[in-house]
Parts: structure tokens; sequence; C-alpha cells
């Protein structure tokens, strides 16, 4: 069964929701964040809360989680942010172009976490996670969602798009790159039931993303449970803050690459060796977007190339090295380039799909070697790797629409 909490969401009045959403605090510069932290209502403060100190100040600092703290004490105490009164179910549509989404906004258990039924399949790192983990614990809060999935169902697609059909939206906006936001409340004793028991039939989540802020509210549960002498499992900490879709309305767009340098080899040198494991053909199509699984895009010096792995260069049977992104890696950025550790390496850089092809060539005109395109990546495929309890390589995945931050914030006490 999948546990999924209703909780009493602090969140904004809503005629100060657009001033107070912002995107979520891994997708924005430090410029784009303070840019954003130009309204004093943003919800920009409490998750990039260095904006507001001097700039010699680390970002990573405790005096970051402790600013963090105070602007979201003030954000309620100036009456902007404001708790529902009673445990409520929350419906979040997201409109991007002709796509739709419709998940549910809950808390999810760190028991069921810990216990490998919310799946896994990413790495994390220690750093990112400290700073999450610091983060929740100091502002005594979760304050951006973990986005969950699930195989989906029928019934719980119809129950969705019934009650988005029955309630009036308290929150309805339109962002900076034209996503509509759609938000209901769900908090009748019959309604909250009724998805309880439905969602009691699935068996599994997965995590799609947000494995930092997963594993920082574990963290933080744990900490919280040896500070409390009368911890009874029923307390707000053993929950942690996300948005759940079935796994059918998630859209997973393109993650690309570009490499730095050629790993001291020549345009021709790099595309010999390439050919010991790639057909190689030059198009005329620009920029170019794979067209299918096992295909990519190449871009150098001012030409586009269509890539095709040869037989025996990955096992289609084994759900992590035949994954696109574990194909390139292992058959050129490693051997070829020298990129024994994308998480690490300088020499490599990636770009989500919603910034598209052109961002490549852009790039590559500005000093970069080459850029490689991916055809994305399907949750089915990430579903099928964290069910065997395998790890995808870094920046396997780029979900769009992303989850807007401070529509929703879980207080652990």
């Amino acid at each position: 069964m999948a546990l999924l909490k209703p909780f009493k969401a602090l969140r904004p009045r809503k005629e100060l929701v657009k001033k107070v959403q912002c995107p979520p605090y891994d997708v924005v510069s430090f410029e784009e964040a303070r840019d954003y932290g130009k309204h004093h209502e943003s919800f920009m403060h409490v998750i990039r809360a260095e904006i507001d100190l001097p700039e010699d100040k680390p970002h990573y600092g405790e005096a970051v989680y402790k600013k963090a703290k105070e602007n979201l004490e003030k954000l309620i105490r100036d009456n902007i942010l404001v708790q529902d009164e009673r445990p409520s179910y929350y419906l979040y549509k997201q409109k991007m172009h002709d796509h739709e989404q419709i998940g549910l906004v809950a808390c999810a258990s760190v028991d069921e976490y810990q216990q490998n039924k919310i799946k896994k399949h990413e790495l994390t790192r220690k750093e990112k996670e400290d700073d999450r983990a610091k983060h929740v614990y100091t502002v005594g809060a979760n304050t951006g969602p973990v986005l969950l999935t699930f195989k989906s169902q029928e019934s719980i697609e119809a129950l969705f798009k019934k009650l988005v059909n029955e309630l009036e939206p308290v929150y309805n906006f339109v962002d900076e790159n034209s996503v509509q936001h759609t938000v209901y409340v769900v908090n009748t004793a019959k309604r909250i039931k009724e998805i309880r028991d439905i969602f009691d039939k699935i068996p599994e989540l997965y995590i799609a993303d947000g494995h930092h802020r997963a594993a920082a509210g574990s963290r933080v549960r744990e900490k919280m449970k040896e500070e409390n002498c009368n911890h009874s499992g029923d307390e707000e900490y053993n929950y942690f803050l996300s948005v759940i879709f079935p796994h059918n309305h998630l859209n997973v767009l393109d993650y690309n690459r570009v490499v730095k340098d050629l790993n001291g080899l020549s345009k021709n040198e790099f595309l010999k060796r390439i050919e010991n494991s790639f057909t190689i053909e030059e198009i005329n199509e620009t920029p170019y977007a794979p067209k299918d699984r096992h295909e990519f895009g190449m871009y150098i010096d001012k030409n586009w190339y269509v890539l095709k792995p040869k037989n025996g260069t990955f096992d289609e049977n084994d759900p992590v090295k035949s994954l696109d992104v574990a194909i390139l890696q292992n058959n050129l950025l490693e051997p070829v380039l020298g990129i024994k550790n994308p998480r690490s390496d300088s020499r490599i850089d990636f770009i989500g799909g919603i910034r598209g092809l052109k961002e490549l060539e852009n790039r590559v005109e500005n000093g970069w070697a080459v850029a490689f395109s991916m055809y994305p990546t399907s949750i089915e495929e990430l579903m099928k790797v964290a069910s065997e309890g395998m790890v995808m390589p870094p920046k396997s995945t780029w979900f769009e629409p992303k989850l807007r931050s401070g529509l929703f914030v879980h207080l652990l006490k």
C-alpha cells in the first residue's frame, strides 16, 4: 500500500500566489534567484536565502539556513502564507502547451522510503543531501516537494478528473514560462477517504525527481525522533512533502550533453575513434533531434551527424546498460573523451531539453568542442531500473513542467 497522508498546508493567500510562487531552488542560478527575490513576498527568500546575505557569505553556511527560517517566519507573520485549518489533500494540475498532468499533493511516509516501498533510481551526493537536511531541519518544514509517480490505474485517473471537474480551484495562474498551474483543495471526510482507499491498492511509489529532498526528509526524521522522548510515529516529521502523478502523465524531455574538448584528439582522429562503436552519418537536418531510442545527434565543427551504436556495444537486457545515456557514456564519453565521472568532471555539461537544441549549437559556437542530442529516457525505463534496485547514470531525465515552489509548505511541528 502507498501511505499518503493529508496535511495542513501552509500556503499563499489567493491574491498573492503569483508573487509568492517561484521555480525550484535547484533550477535557477544565484543571479536568477536574486531577480525573483525582488518581490518581498517571493518564496525564493526561503529556498535560496543567500540572496538576502552579503555576497561573500558561503551559500551553504549556517547563516543561510537561519535566514531561511527568519524569512519563512516573516511570510507567516505578515499573513502572506496561511496554514489550512484541517488536514487536506490537494490536486495540482499543470498545462504546458498540449501536455496536461494532474497529481496529488500529500505527505509520503519516511518509513516507506526507508523500507524501499518508495523506489529510488539515483545516488545522492553527500554535500547536496547535507544542504537539504540542514535546510529542512533549521526551517522546520519541507519547503519543496518530492516528485513521485506510480503505475497508472484508470480508477485513480478517473477520480482525479472527477474531482477537478467538481471542485473550484483555489489557485489558477500562468507562470513566466507560459505553464498554467491550477490547485484544488480536497478536505471533506468522504473525499479524503476515497483518495486514501484508492491509493491503498498501489503497491509502490517511485521517485521521479527529488532524491536529495527525500533523503533529507529521512535524515531529519531520525534526528527529530532522537530528540523527542515522546516519539509516537504520528508526528509530522515522519512524512515528507510530495506530489504524486500517474506515470503516464509525466513529461520527460531530452537531457543533452556538451563536452569542452576532444581529449587531445583532432576532429578526424575523434571521428575515427568513435567509428569503433557507432555508425556515423552526416545529416542536413539542423539541429538534429534523435527519432528513436539508441540514436544520437552530434554537433561538431558546424555539422550535425547521426550516431547509431553497433551490435555488441551494449546489453539490451540490462535495464541500465541499455539506456541511451549509458550507451553514450560507456562507448564514447569515457573511452574516447576521457569523461570517467560525469558527476564531477568539469569538462562536461548537461542541458535540459526545455532550452532547445539551438543551445547545443550555441555552446559549440562559443568554445565547447562537441554536443550530443539525446532521445528522452522514458518513465517506463526509469521505473524498470528502480524496480530492479539499480541506479541510473547521472542526468538521465529532465521533467517538464517543473513543480513551483511556495504553493505548499509542510510544517514538521
